[in-house]
């Protein structure tokens, strides 16, 4: 089959394309419905929170909502900028980590040569059978046993193995000519200017995509709080926001509080998919692909 003068994603519109348009726009704004209505929720007054049949949008926007939110917070015991700034510094530092181990572990994997190397990504592939629930026990033990509760490590170590970011960049990575490695071997480069000069590069858009799933791991991430961590200045927002309802003597105002940083938290998430949704979609494209 020849896909000779085939385009994709031309620049100008064909009456062809009409097609295409009467499935994805319908598609499209179906998808768009549960974003739409996160920010909706946020705005209702609590009457139209408890509203019976539920309205989908809001008819009377209020910022109420937000200002008992931040109201709430600075009368507790720990200011919100403290759980913000800790969901920050852990954020910032595990996107890095997770994107560094990753990549490396991937170039290994997929152009080094050394024992058990099949065997190594094939427990990569098994560890993403197991979900996160089942190993709770057992990290719980090893934390405790190197000493590292009650410290930003406790938010880190637990969930910084992303085996299916793994999977993606060595997959990427399987694409990267022997050839061009070689080449650089004879020019005099070693395996870490290989890395970081040819491998890195190439594969920016998987290292993209590893950045957005361990952002959304680590932002939203509240297990590590509430199992690793006792010390209160030292929790992140996420379980903060998940402790507004039971914080609040009334669990009917605690509803509204709960809509707003809900927005709150989803919002990160959205801009940062946003900006580097094009990586995402190239890595999709090519990892599974030679």
């Amino acid at each position: 089959m020849s896909f000779q003068g085939t385009k994709i994603n031309p620049k100008r519109h064909d009456i062809s394309q009409i097609k295409f348009y009467i499935y994805l726009i319908p598609l499209a704004v179906f998808m768009l419905l549960p974003i739409i209505f996160v920010f909706s929720h946020a705005f209702k007054p609590l009457n139209e929170l408890f509203t019976y049949p539920p309205k989908f949008f809001v008819k009377r926007p209020t910022l109420d909502n937000f200002t008992d939110l931040f109201r709430q917070t600075s009368t507790s015991g720990i200011p919100f900028s403290r759980y913000l700034f800790n969901s920050i510094i852990v954020t910032t530092i595990g996107v890095f980590a997770t994107i560094a181990i990753t990549s490396m572990a991937g170039y290994a994997l997929s152009k080094l040569k050394f024992k058990f190397k099949h065997f190594l990504f094939e427990m990569n592939q098994l560890a993403l059978m197991f979900v996160g629930t089942a190993l709770v026990i057992p990290t719980y033990l090893v934390t405790v046993n190197i000493g590292i509760l009650d410290t930003y490590l406790a938010h880190l170590l637990p969930i910084l193995s992303l085996p299916v970011g793994l999977f993606l960049v060595k997959q990427f990575i399987d694409q990267v000519p022997d050839s061009l490695i070689e080449a650089a071997k004879l020019d005099g480069a070693n395996e870490l200017q290989i890395y970081w000069r040819i491998i890195v590069p190439i594969i920016k858009p998987a290292l993209a995509t590893v950045g957005i799933l361990a952002f959304q791991r680590f932002w939203n991430d509240m297990g590590t709080s509430s199992l690793y961590v006792n010390d209160e200045s030292k929790k992140t927002l996420a379980f903060f926001m998940t402790t507004l309802t039971s914080s609040v003597g009334n669990q009917v105002a605690g509803q509204g509080m709960r809509a707003a940083s809900s927005l709150i938290m989803f919002i990160p998430n959205l801009l940062i998919f946003i900006l580097i949704q094009n990586k995402v979609m190239d890595t999709m494209a090519h990892s599974g692909i030679k």
